[in-house]
């Protein structure tokens, strides 16, 4: 291959372009799992999801159902395990601990300009097939909303944007196993 001489001045430059390319595309690999779960497949079959009571002091009826459907859902989006009423393989079991408003963000005229809503869960893991998987853990998550903004008119979301935080980390410290 011969190069045009008007080329040639610039040659060195493009080799060593040319040469940082082919490095960092063959030190870059990419390696990733479609979720984040340890689960063998050939073991657990099959998880029970018991009822998470609300035990908490201030109380919103709607968090029990809006919990346990996002954590079923969850599962069955991230695993194959079948759930089932029955005796299983995994069982996870629990209650809603807390449900708690507390100010943030105070300004120089002593009111909070933030609330934070902390929602906490205990729940209980069992692995029936190898008790060393087993959590026994409160899991508790939060989101602030501006204090101007009265709790009944932001509370749907705010249940759901933390439920979502709380599944998340239930998963990952039980079926996931991180």
């Amino acid at each position: 291959m011969t190069v045009s001489p008007k080329y040639k001045k610039h040659l060195p430059t493009l080799c060593v372009l040319l040469m940082t390319v082919m490095l960092i595309v063959q030190s870059c690999t990419i390696s990733y799992k479609f979720n984040g779960t340890a689960i063998d497949y050939n073991v657990y079959k099959t998880i029970r999801v018991s009822q998470f009571p609300i035990r908490a002091a201030l109380v919103y009826p709607p968090l029990q159902q809006t919990f346990e459907n996002a954590l079923l859902d969850y599962i069955s989006r991230n695993t194959r395990l079948q759930v089932v009423d029955t005796s299983s393989d995994l069982e996870m079991e629990g209650e809603i601990t807390g449900y708690t408003l507390s100010p943030q963000a105070v300004t120089e005229n002593a009111l909070a300009s933030k609330t934070r809503l902390t929602i906490s869960v205990r729940v209980k893991y069992t692995d029936n097939k190898n008790d060393k998987n087993d959590v026994d853990q409160t899991f508790s998550a939060y989101q602030d909303f501006d204090s101007s903004e009265m709790l009944t008119d932001v509370q749907d979301q705010l249940c759901e944007e933390i439920t979502e935080q709380l599944v998340d980390l239930i998963f990952n410290a039980t079926l996931g196993n991180w």
